[in-house]
C-alpha cells in the first residue's frame, strides 16, 4: 500500500519512542509526470532499507507500483524529464575514510529510468550535477561536472565546470560550453540556451556578470562587484515578456536585500520591486507549472516568522490561497510539480506540526499521498513561535521558540544553528521537535552573524574582530536568560546543544566563567580554530577571507579553554566527517583528559558531517545518547 499513516490512537503524554525520530524520510521527492498519468516518489520502506523510486498511476494509487532500485548505488533525488523518463542522481560509498578536508566517502553519478520500457541506465561521469531539465527537448538534460572528475586531486584550486547536453535514451553527450575563470558559472533557460554567466577578473579582483540574449553572438558584461564587498548581487530570473529586464536580489547600497529590476541593455539598476526594513528578500517563487512557464517569476519571498510571498501573478496567488484552506496544518506550501495541462499537481506542506506531507490533486480530488515521518502525529508535535529579545549590548536578536505541550516553566535548551553565516528558518526542525516531545523548551536564536537580517547584523560578527565566544555567545546566553525572566524556562535547568558551529558554541559555553548551563552537548564541533581555517586558508580571497579569518583567527578556541570547562560534556562526532574532521574531537578529548574533566564521547561509525549521511543507526545512537545524557548526567540531578 502507498499510504503510510500513523495508527489512529489518542496522543499519550509519554514521548514518542526514539526509534520513530531515527527513521530516515519515509516518503520524499513526490512528483507527477508531465502528462499527469503517473506519480513517482522516493521511499525508504524500512529502517535499514535503501531508497527506491515507486511509480503509480494517478488514476489508481492502490495498484501495485513499479519500483526502481539502483543498488549498490543509492538514489538521492530524481526529476521527470518527459512523460516516461526519469533522471536520477545517485551516490555510492567508495572509500572507508575521508580523503582530506571536504573529501568524503561518497561519489556521485547520474542515472535514468524509462518507466514505459522499465529500463534503468547509469552514466559514468563522476561528480555530475543536473543543471537543467529541458521541457521542449525530449529525453535531453544539461549536466555539468568538474573536468578531471569529482576525485580530482587539485580540487582545492578553482576549477570552472564543463557543461554538456545528455541524451538519456542513447547516453550520448555533447559539449555545450567549457567554463573558464573569466566566465565559469553558466545558467541555461528552458530551451537550453545559455543566458547568464559569472566569472572572476583576477587582475582587478571583481566578480563579473554576463548575459547572452537572443541575437547576441558573444557574452556581454553587465555588472562588476569587487571581491571585498559583502553586498549581495544575484540574478534570480528575467521578465519573459522583456528578457532584457532581469530580476535580482541585491543590497544596492542598502542594509537589507531587495528585489530589483536590472536593465541588461543599459547595464544598470532599474526599479526597486520589493524591499523590507526588517528582513532581507530571500528570492523569488517561480510558476507552479514548469512545463508551460519554466522561466516565469510569480512572487518575491522573504522570511520572518515563516516564509512569506508577495505575488505578481493573481492566478498563482489564488491557487495557493485556495490550497492553504484545504491542507491540514498548512504552514509552508509548495506545488512541487504540476502536469503540463495544469489540471493535476503534487502539493507539499511543511510546518511545526507537519514534518512534511505530500498531497495529490488529480481528477478534482485532493488526497494525501504520504509523509516524511508518518509515525508523528500533529497533536503530539510542538508549536513554533517567533520572538525577539534584546542582547546585553542592546542588539535585537530574532529567535524561534519550540514550545512543548504542557505548562511552563520548562527545562530549556538553546540550539544554535551551524554555519555560522547562514540564514535559518525554523518551520519543522527534527531536533527541536524531538527535544520538545521530551519536555524541553528549545530556543534557536538568529545571533549576530546570521544571514537574512541585513548586512550589519551579518558583518557585526567579524568586522571588528571575531565575536565567536564573545558577543555571538552573549546572544545565546541572553536569549536563555530572557526565557527565564519571562517565566518560560527554569534557571537551574538550562543546557546547550549544537552541531558544527553550534557544537563549537556549546564547547565555548562549557568553559564560560559566568556559567548558566547545567551541561552541553557538542556534535561535530570545531575545537581548534586554527586547524579548521588552515584547511582552506590558502583558498580564501576578498570578503570570504575577511569573514572566515575575522571569525576563526580572532574568536575563542575551545581547545585553548579546555582547562576552564566547568560543566559536564557530551561529545559526538562522525568518524568520516569531511567538513570538521574527527581529529578535532581527538585533540579536544586529549586536552579534557589532561585536566580531568567530566565528559562522555560517542563516535558515529560511518557518519559524515551532513544530515543525509546519518542513517537510522546513527540517528538512533545520537538520540539515545542525547536524551539519556540530558536526563541522567546533565548537572547534579539531570535536566
Amino acid at each position: 500500500m502507498l499510504f503510510l499513516f500513523a495508527a489512529n490512537f489518542a496522543v499519550a503524554s509519554a514521548p514518542y519512542p526514539l526509534e520513530y525520530w531515527a527513521l530516515r524520510d519515509v516518503v520524499s521527492n513526490v512528483s507527477i509526470s508531465p502528462d499527469g498519468k503517473h506519480m513517482a516518489l522516493r521511499k525508504i520502506a524500512t529502517k535499514d532499507g535503501d531508497p527506491v523510486i515507486e511509480v503509480y498511476r494517478t488514476d489508481d494509487l492502490n495498484a501495485e507500483p513499479y519500483r526502481v532500485n539502483s543498488s549498490p548505488m543509492e538514489i538521492q533525488s530524481f526529476y521527470w524529464v518527459n512523460d516516461d523518463v526519469i533522471a536520477m542522481r545517485l551516490r555510492q560509498k567508495v572509500r572507508d575514510k575521508i580523503d582530506g578536508f571536504n573529501r568524503g566517502v561518497y561519489e556521485y553519478v547520474l542515472g535514468s529510468v524509462d518507466i514505459k520500457r522499465q529500463k534503468l541506465k547509469k552514466y559514468d561521469q563522476l561528480g555530475a550535477d543536473i543543471e537543467s531539465i529541458l521541457p521542449s527537448r525530449k529525453n535531453k538534460i544539461i549536466f555539468s561536472y568538474l573536468p578531471g572528475g569529482d576525485d580530482s586531486k587539485i580540487r582545492s584550486a578553482f576549477r570552472p565546470r564543463a557543461y554538456y547536453e545528455l541524451d538519456l535514451k542513447t547516453g550520448s553527450k555533447k559539449l555545450l560550453m567549457r567554463g573558464k575563470l573569466s566566465i565559469g558559472q553558466i545558467e541555461f533557460d528552458a530551451k537550453g540556451k545559455p543566458w547568464l554567466a559569472r566569472g572572476f577578473d583576477i587582475q582587478t579582483g571583481h566578480y563579473v556578470w554576463y548575459v547572452r540574449q537572443r541575437g547576441d553572438k558573444d557574452w556581454r558584461e553587465i555588472y562588476r562587484l569587487h571581491e571585498d564587498s559583502f553586498e549581495e548581487f544575484d540574478v534570480v530570473g528575467f521578465d519573459t515578456a522583456q528578457p532584457h529586464v532581469l530580476f535580482m536580489t541585491a543590497h544596492n547600497g542598502n542594509d537589507k536585500v531587495g528585489l530589483w529590476e536590472f536593465d541588461a541593455r543599459a547595464g544598470k539598476f532599474g526599479e526597486l520591486v520589493y524591499r523590507r526594513n526588517d528582513v532581507d528578500v530571500t528570492g523569488v517563487r517561480r510558476h507552479s507549472n514548469f512545463w508551460s512557464h519554466a522561466d516565469s517569476v510569480v512572487a518575491v519571498s522573504y522570511v520572518k516568522d515563516q516564509p512569506r510571498f508577495e505575488y505578481f501573478d493573481p492566478v498563482e496567488e489564488a491557487t495557493y490561497t485556495q490550497l492553504d484552506g484545504l491542507i491540514p496544518e498548512s504552514h509552508y506550501l509548495r506545488i512541487s510539480s504540476r502536469s503540463r495541462d495544469g489540471k493535476s499537481m503534487v502539493v507539499y506542506n511543511l510546518g511545526p506540526r507537519d514534518p512534511g506531507s505530500y498531497y495529490l490533486l488529480h481528477g478534482g480530488r485532493l488526497q494525501k499521498v504520504g509523509s516524511r515521518q508518518p509515525l508523528l502525529e500533529a497533536e503530539a508535535l510542538a508549536d513554533v513561535r517567533y520572538i525577539e529579545y534584546e542582547a546585553r549590548d542592546g542588539r535585537t536578536i530574532p529567535a524561534y521558540l519550540t514550545v512543548p505541550n504542557g505548562e511552563p516553566p520548562y527545562p530549556a535548551i538553546v540550539l544554535p544553528h551551524g554555519g555560522p553565516f547562514v540564514s535559518e528558518v525554523v518551520m519543522y526542525d527534527e531536533w527541536a521537535q524531538l527535544l520538545a516531545n521530551n519536555g524541553y523548551l528549545v530556543l534557536q536564536p538568529q545571533y549576530r552573524g546570521s544571514r537574512g537580517r541585513g548586512l550589519e547584523h551579518y558583518t557585526s560578527a567579524f568586522v571588528d574582530g571575531g565575536q565567536g565566544g564573545y558577543k555571538m555567545q552573549d546572544d545565546k546566553d541572553d536569549g536563555m536568560l530572557y526565557l527565564v525572566k519571562q517565566g518560560l524556562a527554569e534557571k537551574d535547568r538550562l543546557a546547550m546543544f549544537g552541531w558544527s558551529y553550534g557544537g563549537y558554541a556549546a564547547l565555548v559555553a562549557a568553559a564560560r566563567e559566568e556559567q548558566i548551563y547545567q551541561c552541553v552537548i557538542a556534535g561535530a564541533a570545531v575545537t581548534d580554530n586554527n586547524m579548521q581555517v588552515n584547511y582552506y586558508r590558502s583558498r580564501l580571497r576578498g570578503a570570504g577571507r575577511i569573514e572566515q579569518l575575522g571569525m576563526w583567527d580572532d574568536s575563542i578556541s575551545p581547545l585553548e579553554q579546555a582547562e576552564k570547562v566547568n560543566v559536564p560534556l557530551l561529545l559526538i562526532h562522525g568518524d568520516v566527517d569531511q567538513r570538521v574532521p574527527p581529529e578535532h574531537a581527538a585533540r579536544y578529548r586529549k586536552a579534557l583528559d589532561k585536566y580531568g574533566k567530566n565528559y562522555k564521547y560517542v563516535e558515529l561509525e560511518g557518519a559524515d558531517h551532513f544530515s543525509n549521511t546519518l542513517f537510522y543507526d546513527h540517528q538512533k545512537t545520537l538520540y539515545d545518547s542525547m536524551i539519556a545524557y540530558l536526563s541522567e548526567d546533565c548537572g547534579p540531578e539531570g535536566l
